[in-house]
């Protein structure tokens, strides 16, 4: 039996980067309220409408919203691209502390998030993206958490999206089989073109935070080489002191040490040369961009979540560069190195029936979490056999600092190993 019966109206909404299998997510969540009689709310466009909801600026059906009716949702599960829209506008930038929620001015754009919700009757929530938008989940979560105890309460599920596969607290995020399978394919052929030209491609792809997605697609697409940002360790971890523009102070930062990696590279080269393959495709993950020095990062933007902004850096093209200049500096031969830009082409590609599948397992959590279940302030997740869980916000996001905890490849685990198996073997 439902344990909530007061959800009359859900309102489900999209934001951050496209994955594949999207579609899939929001159709069977739609569709499990609807064959429950609850009607269903499409927002438009992630956050960007409702943080800019005023009494002057009401939420328009057409403009702002769709109703998500049967006749809306006919054969989308396994279409592409993502039918209610996405953006990245963020309601919680200026709040990074508990205290902060209590700040009217830091807290406003959550309000007008509350209020236009309100405003369309709305009597639950769900959020589909990333790390930042469970973020933002968990703020308005906790934005409710401190009205007057008798002003009306969104229960907020969040359904964990990313091709990039770091999320905490599930096995495997929607898109992902989809995104590797698509960038795979696309390095394989690439080495067909390699080996045709008698050279090297160096291929970035996505991935801030965690080399899920460099990794898989260098495993499925035979790569001579991957690097992510799990492997700034040892010796290809160094530091410098820099000063802070805003602050004036001096700060430590991480980096890379980029001499001994693109030399690494290099050695991959010849124990290749050696092997009578002088040709290949190697993998980079754009998270390594965070670890550059400093002189490669002056003048490049933030976004509203605070991450520079990667596509400007031109990560391929640089390593490419310093590779190819690296290598002739070594066998005063000359040999070409394309850097290339993998990832945009994926999030939007046909998903696979496992993505397709394990999108469906999470929409139908959504209704099950919200209606069955009675919960609020939880991520739906799936394990094993498409078996169903629901992981609390605590669990996920630093009560403290508000952040999310990222889920790296562990050094030492199988599945990194498996990489360092299948690469071109160079005995150091």
């Amino acid at each position: 039996m439902p344990k909530n019966n007061s959800i009359r109206r859900v309102a489900i909404l999209f934001a951050g980067g496209p994955a594949p299998a999207a579609n899939a997510v929001i159709s069977t969540a739609a569709a499990s309220f609807l064959r429950n009689g609850i009607h269903v709310t499409g927002i438009l466009n992630g956050y960007s409408n409702l943080i800019n909801y005023s009494a002057e600026n009401p939420m328009q059906v057409g403009l702002h919203y769709k109703v998500l009716d049967s006749e809306a949702l006919r054969r989308t599960r396994n279409s592409q691209g993502i039918m209610l829209g996405t953006a990245r506008s963020n309601p919680g930038k200026n709040v990074s502390a508990p205290e902060d929620l209590d700040d009217p001015e830091k807290s406003a754009p959550l309000r007008r998030v509350y209020e236009g919700l309100r405003s369309m009757e709305v009597d639950a929530l769900i959020s589909i993206g990333g790390d930042d938008t469970l973020k933002t989940a968990n703020k308005m979560k906790m934005f409710q958490d401190r009205l007057p105890a008798d002003a009306h309460r969104i229960p907020v599920v969040h359904l964990p999206k990313t091709i990039d596969n770091d999320y905490k607290g599930i096995d495997f995020t929607f898109g992902y089989f989809t995104a590797v399978e698509f960038i795979a394919s696309e390095i394989r052929n690439l080495i067909h073109d390699a080996e045709a030209g008698r050279s090297y491609f160096l291929c970035e792809t996505m991935g801030r935070s965690a080399g899920w997605l460099a990794y898989g697609a260098a495993i499925a697409g035979e790569a001579s080489l991957v690097v992510s940002v799990e492997d700034v360790q040892g010796e290809y971890e160094a530091s410098e002191t820099i000063t802070n523009p805003k602050t004036g102070e001096d700060e430590t930062r991480r980096v890379m040490n980029i001499d001994l990696l693109v030399n690494k590279m290099v050695k991959v080269m010849l124990a290749r040369e050696r092997d009578g393959k002088p040709f290949g495709v190697m993998v980079m993950a754009e998270g390594l961009a965070e670890f550059l020095p400093y002189k490669y990062l002056e003048g490049i933007g933030r976004d509203d979540h605070g991450h520079i902004a990667i596509a400007d850096v031109n990560l391929g093209p640089l390593f490419a560069r310093l590779l190819a200049e690296a290598y002739e500096a070594q066998t005063g031969r000359s040999r070409k190195v394309t850097g290339l830009q993998l990832g945009y082409e994926s999030r939007c590609a046909k998903p696979h029936a496992f993505d397709v599948m394990l999108g469906g397992q999470l929409g139908v959590g959504a209704y099950r979490a919200l209606v069955e279940e009675g919960l609020n302030g939880v991520m739906v997740s799936v394990s094993g056999q498409l078996d169903l869980h629901y992981v609390d916000f605590d669990e996920l996001v630093d009560q403290e600092t508000l952040v999310t905890t990222v889920r790296y490849i562990q050094s030492d685990s199988d599945f990194h190993r498996l990489a360092r198996f299948l690469e071109t073997y160079v005995n150091e």
